[in-house]
């Protein structure tokens, strides 16, 4: 069909020790390398004599002891690997780190997560009732690391509930209501935060956000939560600037990363060397009225995502979306390999219209065929896309609206990117 229109992570930190400073043309402005885990202030020990207990207030404690630039680590002990905590605040220039052995575990308690009015746990109009397990707010040079887990326990019943907090965000949906549902680790206002090595699961909600962040890198990172749990994103970066997403490992219920821009302009973001699995895929968007700028997606494998390369947004939350590259990216059992949409989630017409330049795919290939989508807003507001070596196989379906192309997909002389090697189990389900 003629349209006109990796290494791998190991268990050692020796395989992630090379340094993002070789690609030149990274987006993000700093100069990324391996994170490292800053010195220790204190261990806190989980509890053989009273597992299950709610342990945020001497985690709390611990945090605000830890002075900046150091690191509270959470640490197995005796057998017990568990801690069970409601809502923390990482301080100024402190880093949290779950030791292997360790979780720390969300609790199912939803007045621990309650922001005041008695909604959290339940479903109104409003869906903003809960405070997230972790906030990170102001300062600079925090993080969460380590080889331990942070659980959400998303599947698990609501104490006092006979749903859980993935059950009453199901039933939102076909009530047309929001869920109250805490969120995992929110960072807003802050200046280099780094989660480096943290396996995210099971989040009741989108796993990771940022809002007016200036310095981001994630690294290694595993999240893992069911395809069918609603709005789990992975990582969404939004109204920030020089995002690092690097050699992580993502599958979820809903966007593996969305890049968006509701409350301010997202810009310089690279994001390199990542394997997707369940989820809905690379996106920008929905919101991306602030504007959206700058973006590299390079060397990434998505398996059995429902899209593949996504831009999404409607003319109620549209903006300016320019100058992203994604390069040498590889896809199989991708329903929606490439899907740009100017009218996504049709309602009433507004005008924050999407305008979509500068848009370029390098040696992109889809092992399956599905479905492409590639649309603009209107004459005046066409997608701008330029193709080089963009490989389809089979017969794909091929939708376009509104679109200047610069090349084709599947041109004649196109090289094929080799993606024979390229896709590898979720960590840990090697054995299985």
């Amino acid at each position: 069909m003629l349209i006109s229109t990796r290494p791998a992570l190991a268990a050692g930190a020796a395989a992630l020790a090379c340094a993002l400073a070789p690609h030149a043309h990274a987006q993000d402005t700093r100069k990324v390398s391996e994170p490292v885990v800053p010195p220790s202030c204190a261990v806190l020990h989980a509890d053989p004599a009273t597992p299950g207990q709610d342990d945020t207030a001497r985690i709390q404690a611990a945090i605000k002891a830890c002075k900046p630039g150091r690191a509270l680590h959470l640490a197995p002990r005796d057998g017990a690997t568990g801690f069970v905590s409601g809502p923390l605040t990482l301080t100024d220039g402190v880093t949290l780190v779950v030791d292997r052995g360790a979780t720390l575990y969300a609790s199912t308690n939803p007045a621990l997560f309650d922001r005041g009015a008695g909604t959290c746990g339940t479903n109104d109009q409003n869906g903003r009732g809960c405070s997230p397990l972790i906030t990170v707010k102001g300062g600079a040079g925090s993080g969460i690391m380590g080889e331990g887990v942070i659980d959400g326990q998303g599947g698990r019943l609501i104490d006092g509930k006979t749903e859980s907090w993935w059950q009453i965000a199901r039933r939102a949906q076909k009530e047309k209501s929001r869920q109250n549902v805490p969120r995992l680790i929110v960072v807003d206002q802050v200046r280099d935060f780094t989660l480096y090595r943290i396996t995210l699961r099971n989040s009741p909600n989108f796993h990771v956000t940022t809002n007016r962040v200036d310095g981001f890198t994630a690294w290694g990172v595993r999240i893992d939560t069911p395809h069918d749990a609603r709005n789990t994103d992975g990582i969404d970066p939004g109204a920030s600037r020089n995002i690092t997403i690097a050699h992580s490992y993502i599958r979820t219920g809903d966007d593996n990363i969305a890049i968006k821009a509701g409350s301010g302009a997202t810009e310089n973001v690279s994001i390199l060397h990542n394997h997707f699995y369940s989820g809905h895929g690379m996106s920008i968007g929905s919101e991306t009225n602030g504007g959206v700028r700058n973006i590299l997606v390079e060397d990434l494998d998505l398996d059995g995502t429902t899209s593949g390369l996504r831009i999404k947004s409607n003319d109620r939350r549209g903006g300016e979306v320019r100058g992203v590259v994604y390069r040498n990216v590889c896809m199989r059992d991708v329903k929606w390999p490439l899907f740009i949409d100017t009218h996504y989630e049709p309602g009433e017409n507004g005008n924050l219209i999407p305008n979509y330049t500068g848009v370029r795919m390098e040696q992109v290939r889809s092992l399956t065929p599905g479905r492409l989508a590639l649309g603009g807003y209107d004459d005046a507001h066409p997608l701008k896309l330029a193709l080089r070596d963009v490989v389809v196989d089979g017969k794909p379906q091929l939708k376009t609206e509104f679109a200047q192309f610069d090349g084709a997909i599947n041109a004649a002389g196109a090289q094929a990117l080799d993606c024979s090697r390229r896709f590898e189990p979720f960590p840990g389900d090697e054995a299985h």
